[in-house]
């Protein structure tokens, strides 16, 4: 599942990855956008279409989803899609 939300980044300049490919974690996806104030107005977006904790953690801020086994691939297809388009809006 991690993979469909690496293809976005990877394809993207507007997101940046926090780990270097080989040494990317499965269940956990961290990542910047440009500006700090870009990654609250995604969280904030995020939370109104039902996306929710995707803030990041407190030492490295970011975004990072969590996708352990009860997250449905349905769930990623869906923060993959608002990747997608908050890139089309606000990149």
């Amino acid at each position: 599942k991690a993979r469909f939300i690496y293809d976005v980044i990877d394809a993207s300049d507007f997101y940046r990855g926090h780990a270097q490919k080989g040494s990317r974690s499965c269940m956990n996806v961290t990542f910047n956008l440009p500006t700090p104030d870009l990654e609250k107005v995604f969280v904030d977006e995020a939370e109104k279409e039902g996306l929710v904790g995707l803030k990041g953690h407190r030492s490295i801020g970011g975004i990072r989803a969590s996708i352990y086994n009860a997250m449905p691939k349905e769930g990623v297809m869906a923060l993959v899609e608002f990747m997608k388009e908050f890139e089309r809006t606000h990149g």
